[in-house]
């Protein structure tokens, strides 16, 4: 009979069965029982190399060249190293505190009256939106009220609360209006839009900016100087705009064209456009909105808005009759007119890209600043306008249309104007895909470059374009290709199935009917994408599987807040394996003619799109597309919808003037805060170590790795029984005092060769104190790249309830620590949560829970899905349970069903997976945590 070696290297047990060396080995060199805390997270805080105060510095060697730090640095640039001046231009010492500015006295709440005034005018206007009539009716209602006091109430109508928003100075950009015509030769029997004015509405730009680089809130979240970070090990780390590469040599371009902008901040400007339908119903009512953010402020403020995206401009948005769609010289003038009119737009900003104009910023300082066009967010359509190229062409590379992953060398500037001083009108369209009818508006900027700008747009490239657009519907398209119109309908009904048959989880969307809905959101794609490899795993071809866990794979390790060197070689090794197993859907007559597709092309620029820019999800057109919610389509619902864009524009202004006003009252003290104060940032030495409910939200916490406590009520006696006893029979589980008992032995008991299980019954000590039941526990953990707060923490709620919206009982699984010396999963197990309780012992409270255990299968993930798999371990034909403290938990866990290839019943229903499956997906790609420890 085969023996089986204890895996511990000082033991010399050997054992003749799996189950005696797991017993053994769990309890005398893992017990599960004693705390263990999680390690190979952040947040050791970097030590920043800063320079001393000298107004115009020596360059020193290129920091790419200098010898990798011992501890994680911050390398900040030399020249553009945004030295405080005052407000003539002249340095100061930055130790010095800022300079007394011209401000109200705290207390001054003008142009409001009081607290109250600026709070009522904030509510109705902002928070609630309420229509004047009934702003009238709530102030009338107000006004009786303390009319019988011989008082009345903050304003007396709409107009006196709208005329107290429009006084306020701080925030204000007003809207401005150009008009333009068709220039060219026009006859009476012309097409009218050859005759129509277009109006162009905007903000000046660099008053926008002003206000954004002033604005108090943005203070601790916003950098100055372009800087490179590593970590301990010297690896460069990309996250906000201004630690990209991008960010850097343009510093160093700005100081090669005028060495008087030494000393001056760096401040790049990102652009971002796109088309927008309010109303489909009533006249296909769009507009086309231009945002502008700066690049200084981190992507975490960006992406919550927080008056970092402005609108600055609404485009003009040319139409006609049907018959001249196709029109030649209707879209040429519409491309024309969309450069000119962003180039007018811009123009008050050119002078301040070569000379530094003086600005406040937020931490009360002034600054000479060098403007700078850095990136524009678009989608593919918006980047072909832009790029001035042909449609299906790359707007990054020079790579023919029919083979965009050959070859082809990157487009510039440069390059556009040589070809279009070298080659003919044809040739430039058939053999470089430009279009030189179309000149880009960046040609009219300093150092501007369109394709450079270019950023990464996760939203349309990976998740609504490659994932849902491609990959989803090729493998409908593979099983009704493979099986026949009539059966490849019923793999996909059992793939709907699935979906609908997943577990329960933190903001996981449901989608309790399958995919067949007609609107899909980016939400929906992303809540598909963490289900859908353990949907078809069974029904498609392992390639096939293997293909888009790939995918996932770099889609997932793309949408990081924080990326190393080693990070960009694991996405580039993701979309490697994913170009290798996408010869799948060619060998299975999916796609015959390969995969030329611009979308999914864009996948392989995004190691330099990291490299250039920081973290993808601070430039992504999700970013511009919310922005439209509260910039076009709030305001639009707002209006009378008769010639609604002035109704718009006045929206916006108010609604930025509130929002600057708050700030200033809240920088003076006078207000709270309506979110926590900038964090100090959290910087790992080693970040590489490892319809939704309200289950897990974003929260601004201070820093901790892992912590879970049990939920703050308890649940009624009359449940659950406070005696021991009693409630192992309310529960059904009679062995629940005896794991209680050895649970407290190992908790009080300090010598590590000793554990409970080795111990007789009675030498435990008894617990006698009640016992208190919990339905659920918080996890709190640090993950920047997911759905958090500004310190980058997350809350998820982990249930254990018998019964979940009346469909049965819900019991939650969880991530426990065993061996925190270990890395991923080899140092984790998976547990299912039967009860949440504590007691005393001693005075001392031990918050606990009774878990089932599962355990890995194999010493790798699968290769197939790249997900480990994990089964019940099982004991005597039941189960195994065990008490664990909550210190050993560190968060949620996700298990997905290994269907297999059998058809789910009709009328299966989610809550039985856990209880009727015997294997399991452990779930990487349930959220982007999961993604980075579970490997």
């Amino acid at each position: 009979m085969p023996s089986l070696r204890c895996h511990e290297p000082t033991c010399h047990q050997t054992f003749k069965s799996v189950h005696g060396l797991t017993n053994h080995y769990r309890t005398f060199h893992v017990n599960r029982n004693r705390h263990s805390q999680p390690a190979g997270y952040p947040p050791q805080a970097e030590e920043q190399v800063i320079e001393d105060f000298q107004p115009n510095p020596p360059s020193p060697s290129p920091p790419l060249l200098s010898p990798p730090p011992l501890r994680a640095s911050k390398t900040f640039h030399p020249g553009l190293n945004a030295i405080p001046c005052d407000q003539d231009g002249e340095p100061v010492d930055p130790n010095l505190p800022p300079a007394s500015q011209t401000r109200p006295n705290d207390g001054d709440w003008a142009p409001y009256t009081d607290e109250v005034q600026f709070k009522t005018a904030d509510f109705l206007y902002r928070r609630v939106e309420m229509s004047a009539p009934n702003i009238d009716y709530l102030l009338e209602l107000w006004a009786l009220s303390l009319m019988k006091h011989g008082d009345l109430g903050p304003f007396t109508s709409y107009e006196d609360v709208y005329h107290s928003i429009d006084a306020t100075r701080l925030g204000d950009a007003p809207w401005k209006c150009f008009a333009t015509t068709y220039n060219g030769e026009a006859g009476p029997n012309d097409p009218s839009w050859k005759s129509a004015e277009y109006e162009v509405w905007y903000r000046d730009p660099d008053v926008v900016i002003a206000n954004m680089l002033s604005n108090p809130d943005f203070h601790g979240q916003i950098d100055y100087v372009p800087y490179i970070r590593r970590d301990k090990n010297g690896q460069q780390t990309w996250s906000d705009f201004m630690s990209g590469n991008f960010a850097w040599t343009h510093a160093d371009a700005i100081i090669a064209e005028n060495e008087g902008n030494r000393g001056a901040m760096y401040c790049p400007i990102i652009l971002g456009s796109d088309k927008t339908t309010v109303s489909v119903a009533t006249g296909h009512v769009e507009y086309h909105p231009l945002y502008l953010s700066i690049g200084n402020v981190h992507n975490t403020i960006r992406r919550a808005h927080r008056n970092a995206v402005v609108p600055i401009g609404f485009l003009a948005i040319p139409k006609s009759d049907r018959k001249y769609d196709n029109d030649v010289a209707l879209r040429k003038f519409k491309r024309q007119l969309y450069h000119a009119s962003i180039s007018t737009i811009l123009r008050t900003l050119h002078s301040g890209m070569s000379t530094p104009v003086v600005r406040c910023c937020p931490d009360g300082h002034f600054r000479r600043v060098v403007y700078d066009l850095a990136a524009f967010i678009a989608d593919y359509p918006e980047q072909v306008l832009l790029a001035g190229i042909v449609q299906g062409w790359c707007p990054k590379d020079t790579s023919m249309p029919n083979n965009l992953d050959g070859p082809g060398g990157p487009r510039s500037r440069r390059l556009t104007e040589h070809l279009m001083s070298t080659w003919s009108s044809t040739e430039l369209w058939n053999n470089y895909g430009i279009d030189d009818d179309v000149i880009p508006f960046t040609f009219d900027f300093p150092r501007a470059d369109i394709y450079e700008m270019l950023s990464p747009d996760i939203l349309h490239q990976l998740i609504k374009g490659t994932f849902k657009d491609h990959l989803v519907d090729w493998v409908g398209q593979y099983l009704v290709l493979e099986h026949g119109e009539a059966r490849g309908k019923e793999f996909l009904d059992d793939i709907d199935r699935r979906i609908a048959a997943m577990p329960a989880f933190p903001q996981l969307r449901r989608f309790p009917h399958g995919r067949r809905f007609k609107q899909w959101t980016g939400d929906d794609s992303k809540a598909l994408m963490k289900v859908y490899i353990a949907a078809i795993a069974g029904h498609v071809p392992e390639d096939m599987v293997k293909c888009i866990s790939a995918f996932a794979d770099a889609c997932y390790i793309a949408r990081r807040d924080d990326l190393l060197e080693t990070s960009i070689g694991q996405l580039e090794a993701s979309v490697c394996r994913f170009h290798q197993f996408c010869e799948i859907f060619r060998t299975t007559d999916v796609r015959p003619e390969g995969f030329s597709l611009p979308r999914q092309h864009a996948l392989s620029h995004y190691p330099d799109f990291i490299r250039q820019f920081g973290a993808p999800n601070g430039l992504c057109s999700s970013i511009t597309e919310s922005r439209h919610i509260t910039a076009v389509k709030k305001p639009w619902r707002r209006s009378n919808r008769y010639e609604a864009l002035g109704q718009m524009l006045l929206t916006n202004q108010r609604l930025d003037k509130l929002a600057a006003a708050r700030a200033d009252f809240v920088a003076r003290g006078m207000l709270a805060p309506d979110h926590a104060a900038a964090p100090l940032p959290l910087v790992a030495d080693d970040i590489e170590a490892g319809l939704a409910d309200a289950d897990a939200v974003p929260i601004d916490d201070d820093y901790v790795t892992g912590n879970v406590v049990l939920a703050r009520t308890r649940e009624p006696a009359k449940l659950y029984p406070r005696n021991l006893k009693d409630l192992a029979t309310a529960i059904d589980q009679p062995r629940l005092p005896e794991l209680i008992c050895r649970f407290l032995f190992d908790q009080l008991n300090n010598d590590e060769t000793v554990s409970s299980n080795t111990v007789p019954l009675d030498a435990c000590p008894l617990v006698t104190s009640e016992i208190n039941v919990y339905h659920s526990a918080t996890a709190t953990f640090y993950a920047p790249s997911d759905n958090s707060g500004i310190r980058g923490m997350r809350r998820e709620r982990i249930r254990s309830t018998p019964s979940w919206r009346e469909r049965g009982p819900r019991q939650d699984c969880a991530f426990v620590v065993e061996d925190d010396k270990q890395p991923g999963m080899k140092g984790m197990s998976v547990v299912r949560v039967q009860l949440f309780s504590s007691f005393k012992h001693n005075g001392v409270t031990y918050p606990c829970a009774l878990v089932e255990w599962f355990k890995t299968v194999g010493r790798s993930p699968d290769a197939v899905t790249g997900m480990w798999i994990a089964r019940p371990d099982i004991v005597h034909d039941q189960r195994e349970v065990s008490i664990l403290h909550l210190d050993t938990f560190l968060r949620g866990a996700h298990l997905l069903p290994v269907f297999g290839n059998q058809f789910l019943p009709i009328d299966f229903h989610y809550t039985y997976s856990l209880d009727l499956f015997s294997l399991f997906y452990i779930n990487k790609f349930a959220d982007h945590h999961s993604h980075k420890i579970c490997y």
